[in-house]
């Protein structure tokens, strides 16, 4: 069977049995596979129902809304409508996927969410979960009971990874699937599958736990390969009781999937997955990094073809075996500027020389305070304080030298976004050391904006078109932030909000850009 190099995700609900009036018909379906036709996409990873409940025929587990008899939700409702009208019409969701997948051309991996606490959405609860809350983690009552995170199952429990198992093994005996991943991350919430005092002897239980599950999966077929999704972090894993060094050492698993999970759903330019991509080196096992698709700015809600560029290429540059498109269901309906994304994803030297946007991820409506775990943090907001300076890394995959010599690189655009500031504070920006002068910045006052695009972030925008003499390098970068002088100190605290490097490119020597030429009309940069 071909290793796939490119994974598409879908989490079978939100682009599918959400969408359709019931009762969704087989072609409807079928969609989940026939929009990625004719894309670089290799494997569909797709997940079976919310990891509490179903949406296909199943002997072990649960159907979605089964034990529902007054729905408090509409659209969860429709779910369970969708789901039970396929499987009445004798067209079992997953067999559906299956086959149509293979008409095709395309692998299909089932995924399955190993943790979900059980007052999560309340309407897809399995009867398993609501019979056995001595199971879950908090059961003795020593922890917060206001957190869901101790709402999950605790994996010591025998019971617990026999629900679970069988639900897999049903999965791989019953259905043609080429794999199977495991959902590790479901959220940073519910990143958790023993007491906190108990990690040391979870570890254990998890990776022989691990062990049966890649047993199953060669048994099933000597082809067939487990899929396992971790957060970007091993200090992460490690300190939830999952050794992913030791999994790989002992060859129970085929591919590691890493996530910067802590930013949901967010497009993460500035992933590191370099100890993931040294921990598989001289194994069988390959390491996939995950692209999200939504920046969820105030000004941009998924993200455009130049930032997927810029996190493509700065996950291919780190040495990554493939790509996983996570969650990207924000796109659909799927139109050209998707299926634009797709095709580059998989050619790093496609997209080289191709207008590129790299940002430092930050806060946003939904995220206004992100749940980090050990292992992973944000750089933004970061805030500043008068003779302190405030350094960031920023990495880039671009090499401008290279472009130059052959009259390739437009233009360089390095955009800083400090909030709480006034026209009187006085700051200087730094990359690399070198201070850059103000002949090469442009500032624009949003301090208030009448009409925003998406919400309201306010600030001012510190704009550098950097020249030559002060290009950012290929690979690391440090931009240093001083505030030297406060005109004003309000209770807000003056900080750097957001971080933006754009870089334009010309199709060819002297070539122009887009219709008519930019330094004709209105400059892209402002």
């Amino acid at each position: 069977m071909k290793k796939p190099r490119i994974m598409f995700e879908d989490d079978g609900r939100h682009v599918l049995v959400n969408m359709y009036e019931p009762p969704m018909q087989k072609a409807e379906y079928e969609s989940a596979v026939d929009e990625l036709v004719g894309t670089p996409v290799e494997a569909l990873i797709f997940n079976l129902g919310d990891g509490r409940t179903v949406h296909h025929d199943t002997a072990v587990g649960e159907v979605w809304g089964h034990n529902v008899e007054h729905w408090p939700d509409i659209l969860f409702r429709r779910v369970g409508q969708n789901a039970r009208a396929l499987i009445d019409a004798g067209n079992d969701p997953l067999r559906v996927l299956c086959e149509r997948a293979h008409a095709t051309g395309m692998l299909l991996y089932p995924s399955l969410i190993a943790q979900q606490p059980t007052n999560y959405g309340g309407s897809s609860v399995s009867n398993f979960r609501l019979q056995n809350r001595h199971l879950e983690i908090g059961a003795a009552g020593d922890l917060d009971s206001e957190d869901l995170a101790w709402e999950g199952l605790d994996y010591k429990h025998q019971e617990v990874r026999d629900e679970r198992f069988a639900l897999i093994h049903e999965t791989l005996t019953k259905y043609d699937v080429d794999g199977f991943e495991l959902n590790l991350i479901r959220s940073p919430e519910f990143f958790y599958y023993f007491h906190p005092n108990e990690i040391d002897v979870g570890r254990e239980i998890m990776t022989k736990w691990i062990a049966s599950v890649y047993e199953a999966v060669k048994k099933s077929g000597p082809d067939r390969e487990l899929c396992i999704r971790v957060p970007a972090s091993l200090e992460a894993c490690v300190s939830q009781g999952l050794d992913i060094q030791e999994w790989i050492r002992q060859g129970i698993v085929d591919v590691i999937i890493g996530e910067t999970f802590t930013l949901g759903s967010l497009i993460d330019p500035l992933a590191d997955f370099s100890e993931f991509v040294d921990a598989v080196k001289g194994s069988d096992c390959r390491f996939h990094a995950t692209i999200h698709s939504k920046v969820d700015s105030d000004r941009l809600a998924e993200a455009p073809i130049t930032v997927v560029r810029a996190t493509a290429t700065n996950y291919w540059a780190q040495g990554v075996d493939g790509i996983l498109l996570g969650h990207w269901f924000g796109n659909w309906p799927y139109e050209a500027s998707f299926y634009e994304k797709l095709r580059e994803v998989p050619y790093p030297e496609v997209m080289d020389a191709r207008d590129k946007f790299y940002h430092i991820p930050t806060s946003t409506r939904r995220y206004p305070a992100p749940h980090l775990v050990s292992g992973l943090t944000m750089q933004l907001p970061a805030d500043l304080h008068v003779g302190e300076p405030v350094d960031l890394d920023l990495m880039i995959s671009d090499d401008l030298p290279r472009w130059d010599a052959v009259g390739r690189v437009h233009d360089v655009l390095l955009r800083f976004r400090v909030s709480e500031t006034t026209e009187l504070d006085r700051l200087t920006f730094a990359l690399n050391g070198k201070e850059l002068p103000d002949r090469l910045l442009r500032k624009i006052n949003q301090m208030y904006t009448m009409e925003p695009p998406r919400y309201y972030s306010w600030g001012y925008w510190f704009i550098y078109h950097l020249d030559r003499d002060h290009w950012p390098l290929q690979g690391h970068n440090t931009l240093t932030v001083t505030l030297h002088e406060r005109d004003y100190a309000p209770k807000a605290q003056i900080h750097i909000r957001d971080v933006e490097l754009e870089i334009k490119y010309l199709m060819g020597k002297n070539f122009h850009r887009e219709f008519v030429d930019d330094e004709l009309g209105p400059h892209e940069g402002a």
